[in-house]
């Protein structure tokens, strides 16, 4: 399975590799002899001792993933692939910190619980379709590569795992994304009421015209949400 995991990078050998939380570093040494630019961003004192004992070659910044100035680490002038094992308490958050810095990424290959994995690659009018699908989906091309069974854990947990690919291949948004997550959030924090009841705190007369507001938020594909934010830039809704 760790073969696997270090096999689905699509990177060359001097690309660079970003890996979150590596632990003890079961997926680390064979990434670093196959890829060999591999930088290990890991917030425990004991595992970057561990790692920097094991792996001389190896670069380990000691900081929270969640509070790090990611410039430091995917800054380079070769590919940069991010590979990790997320904790589920914080996927959201780094799959949103990964999204953020996607214009520097080309690629993310991240194993979590499979849950997680299904609602970003859920499509519209489905319950697993949410705030997660919509960004992800309008950021990058997600891809559920295999799952992870859990008992090549020790000790195994009680969730299955998936590892997810993320390919940054989409053009630039027409929105910004503090505004897509604005509209997006507003519109699935309340997901059983319709568009217009869920948006009414925008303070703002929807336009009706382009948009049928009488849908629920998991109706509407993502390049629409998209599309809503743009117009709704365009209407001074942000300003």
């Amino acid at each position: 399975m760790i073969q696997k995991i270090v096999d689905s990078v699509p990177a060359q050998k001097g690309d660079r590799i970003v890996e979150i939380g590596p632990g003890a570093g079961a997926i680390t040494g064979p990434m670093l002899e196959k890829y060999g630019n591999v930088i290990a961003v890991e917030i425990d004192q004991r595992m970057v001792e561990h790692l920097s004992e094991e792996f001389p070659d190896l670069k380990v910044v000691n900081q929270d993933i969640l509070k790090s100035d990611w410039d430091d680490f995917i800054k380079s002038d070769s590919p940069v692939h991010v590979v990790g094992n997320l904790p589920y308490y914080i996927t959201s958050q780094i799959l949103f910190k990964v999204l953020e810095y996607r214009k520097q990424i080309s690629s993310a290959i991240l194993m979590m619980q499979k849950e997680v994995a299904e609602r970003i690659v859920a499509e519209p009018r489905n319950k697993e379709y949410g705030i997660l699908s919509v960004q992800a989906q309008l950021m990058s091309s997600p891809e559920i590569l295999f799952d992870v069974h859990p008992g090549v854990f020790s000790p195994p947990p009680n969730v299955d795992s998936a590892v997810l690919k993320l390919t940054f291949d989409k053009p630039d948004l027409t929105c910004s994304d503090k505004n897509l997550k604005t509209v997006v959030r507003m519109a699935f924090n309340q997901r059983r009421k319709k568009l217009s009841n869920a948006l009414k705190r925008l303070d703002i007369e929807l336009p009706q015209d382009e948009f049928d507001f009488n849908l629920r938020a998991e109706a509407l594909e993502p390049s629409e949400y998209e599309k809503l934010t743009a117009c709704l830039e365009q209407l001074g809704t942000f300003s």
